[in-house]
């Protein structure tokens, strides 16, 4: 049983709060009782992470007009009514309006557990993603964090931090569905550049004919159907970043004028014989290996040479997969928002599925996989598409397999839990000292889920 919040005991009659007191403290929880709906409320804020245990027959204040007033403080605290038998239709009207469940007289301390349990679940879920909502609306970033305790991640990270503000440009290399541009807009964000534009252009996702103009821009008549003149992209991007996506599916013809722009920061409108100076980092990303296009004909060596100041490198989803459970809660809350539902966590049993998956289309593919769970509740990949997964694991030994497993569950709890030990360890069923131990094997410490 996971004790995560306050429990507020309120009945008129001495005897009953002194039971109830002891009966939920021995259960684990921070129990505090009240003879009076009336001093409990000052107490009761939209933050508050707790569950409200109530009466509905008492003297000051009935339980019935106590649950409209917890509702004006907060629709989702959730406000357990403990009944008579005489109550039930009484009851069940409050469900309906809002009230969390019902207890009946008499009920067993395991059925008090229970449903206490649940709603301090629900209330947890309830506030982290309050929490994340109101991180997303403070800072756009949020949504694109770049999530993950792997060795790798916690590199790319350092060396994101380190490269952020100065001018080199970088070179991104990635698997299809890694987060190349969530480490561009890093890259941006953490830097000095970060007040001015971020233009992401896809150079495989333009045609031919349009690629030039679109980034170089035009003036009027520089061409049939140029009716006036055009901003082009490295021009919109002037004090900012520009992002060149697929890096490798650029036109040799237009890699030559790439180039030049990178040794000279300046360009030229298509129709214009004006040089217009450029204050800008160019970051480019690609998912092949472009000194051996360069060796085939198809990039330009001294292109890639001058794109390859700093090179940043994702690793694939399958070789960190001890950031899946992390990542997958992480996609799950942003979904509940988008759908404005609770965010469930994902059980043992689906972790393991997940952690069985090769993941060829990486954090894209997991994330629509969050997706699929916080809908259907089924987290299972998609068959049909490339994701048909080896179920050993990705070629990983039983040991191995063991090894992975643990450590998501406890690194899952710890994220649950927001590093709380009493609540991972109740949660675990571990002793302390087996825990640390665990931990301790698997790199895993607490102040990085507070």
């Amino acid at each position: 049983m996971s004790a995560s919040g306050p429990v507020f005991l309120i009945d008129d009659e001495k005897h009953i709060r002194v039971a109830g007191a002891q009966m939920l403290e021995l259960a684990g929880y921070d129990v505090r009782a009240f003879s009076s709906p009336v001093a409990a409320l000052p107490l009761l804020t939209p933050e508050w992470s707790g569950v409200v245990i109530s009466d509905i027959k008492m003297p000051d204040m009935d339980g019935l007009t106590f649950l409209n007033r917890v509702l004006e403080i907060d629709r989702d605290l959730p406000l357990i009514l403990v009944t008579g038998h005489g109550d039930i239709n009484m009851a069940v009207n409050a469900i309906r309006d809002g009230a969390y469940d019902f207890l009946e007289k008499p009920f067993s301390s395991e059925h008090l557990s229970d449903v206490i349990k649940r709603a301090m679940e629900k209330r947890a879920l309830t506030l982290e993603n309050r929490s994340l909502r109101r991180e997303l609306e403070s800072q756009g970033a949020s949504a694109n964090r770049l999530v993950g305790n792997s060795r790798s991640m916690h590199r790319l990270r350092g060396l994101i931090a380190q490269i952020a503000d100065t001018d080199a440009d970088v070179l991104i290399l990635g698997e299809t569905g890694t987060g190349k541009e969530l480490v561009a807009r890093s890259l941006h964000e953490q830097s000095s550049r970060s007040g001015r534009n971020f233009v992401a252009v896809n150079c495989g996702a333009l045609p031919e004919s349009m690629i030039e103009s679109e980034l170089f821009g035009h003036e009027a008549g520089a061409f049939t159907g140029a009716q006036k003149r055009r901003i082009g992209k490295f021009e919109h991007a002037n004090g900012g970043t520009l992002f060149l996506d697929e890096i490798e599916n650029m036109p040799l013809p237009l890699q030559t004028r790439l180039l030049r722009v990178l040794q000279e920061r300046s360009i030229e409108r298509l129709g214009s014989n004006e040089l217009i100076p450029l204050d800008l980092r160019i970051v480019a990303a690609t998912k092949v290996d472009l000194k051996e296009a360069s060796a085939e004909g198809r990039f330009r060596e001294d292109l890639y040479y001058r794109l390859n100041v700093v090179t940043l490198e994702i690793p694939p989803l399958r070789d960190r997969a001890e950031d899946i459970p992390l990542l997958f809660q992480h996609f799950v809350q942003l979904a509940a928002i988008r759908y404005r539902r609770e965010a469930p966590p994902p059980g043992p049993v689906q972790v393991q599925r997940l952690l069985g998956h090769d993941w060829p289309g990486n954090v894209r593919e997991l994330r629509n996989c969050a997706e699929r769970f916080l809908l259907l509740g089924d987290c299972a990949p998609q068959q049909g598409d490339d994701a048909v997964s080896d179920p050993s694991g990705a070629g990983a030994t039983l040991p191995e397999q063991v090894e992975r497993f643990e450590r998501a569950l406890i690194e899952q709890a710890l994220a649950r839990h927001h590093g709380s030990i009493k609540e991972v360890l109740v949660t675990l069923g571990l002793p302390r000292k087996t825990l640390y131990d665990k931990m301790r094997k698997h790199g895993l410490d607490r102040q990085d889920y507070c």
